[in-house]
């Protein structure tokens, strides 16, 4: 467990990385960064609070933390970044924020057992890759906001029965929704 004091104001590149006994991490609200990688790799780690402090998720931060299972994102994060939640196999809903306007190229790649996710009217963009091979995930309401869709967002995500594209969207990538056998 850890719990990170005031003092701290960012939280640097790869510095819990691949401390696989972690569970609990407490950050406080004077902490504005967090680095890339930071808690990657992480396995054991199920429950971290994230500040209003916070404005942005970066790259791979929390990359490869299977035993994460939920996740509050506060209303301060505006942008959610590469690979930032890729391979939490465990993570099974999101919610992301209204204050949210892009969602990371792989953002969310590889979560399998994610089920559930709302993308609010504030996103814009959906990142290549962005829930490719979310297996679990079976419905997805693209808001009126969003006017691309990546490449391969949401390849292979095997029981996604039932997508609603707005006509906001002006681009939608290269094998968008390949492998998405059960979409009607």
């Amino acid at each position: 467990n850890i719990t990170i004091p005031n003092s701290v104001t960012s939280i640097g590149r790869n510095v819990f990385f691949g401390c696989t006994s972690l569970i609990n991490v407490t950050i406080p609200n004077s902490v504005t960064s967090i680095g890339m990688g930071a808690f990657g790799s992480c396995t054991s780690l199920s429950n971290i609070t994230i500040p209003n402090s916070v404005t942005s998720i970066g790259r791979d931060v929390f990359n490869g933390c299977t035993s994460l299972s939920n996740i509050t994102i506060p209303n301060s994060v505006t942008s959610i970044g590469m690979d930032a939640f890729c391979g939490c196999t465990g993570l099974t809903s999101i919610e992301i924020p209204n204050s949210v306007t892009s969602i990371g190229e792989g953002a969310f790649y590889k979560c399998a057992s994610l089920s559930n996710v709302t993308i609010p009217n504030s996103v814009t963009s959906i990142g290549m890759g962005a829930f490719a091979y979310c297996k679990s995930l079976s419905f997805v309401l693209i808001p009126n906001s969003v006017t691309s869709i990546g490449e391969r967002a949401f390849k292979g995500c095997i029981s996604l029965i039932n997508v609603t594209i707005p006509n906001s969207v002006t681009s939608i990538g290269r094998e968008a929704f390949k492998d998405c056998d059960k979409l009607q």
